[in-house]
């Protein structure tokens, strides 16, 4: 098995997008591992890390 990490990531830490399944809750990529995007709530940054698929986030509203 390969436990590298993959950097094949679409989507720039710390860029701003939201999800397909709620588009009104803006989110933070704050860490890539795997295949997985670990986002905050924009609003809230001491939240929960929330994990998405990329098939599963809009694109970026705004790229940093």
């Amino acid at each position: 098995m390969n436990y590298h990490t993959n950097k094949d990531n679409i989507y720039k830490l710390g860029s701003i997008l939201t999800s397909k399944v709620d588009s009104t809750v803006k989110l933070v990529i704050v860490k890539y591992y795997q295949r997985i995007y670990f986002c905050v709530e924009l609003d809230n940054l001491t939240k929960k890390h929330l994990a998405y698929f990329e098939n599963e986030l809009n694109p970026p509203l705004l790229d940093t």
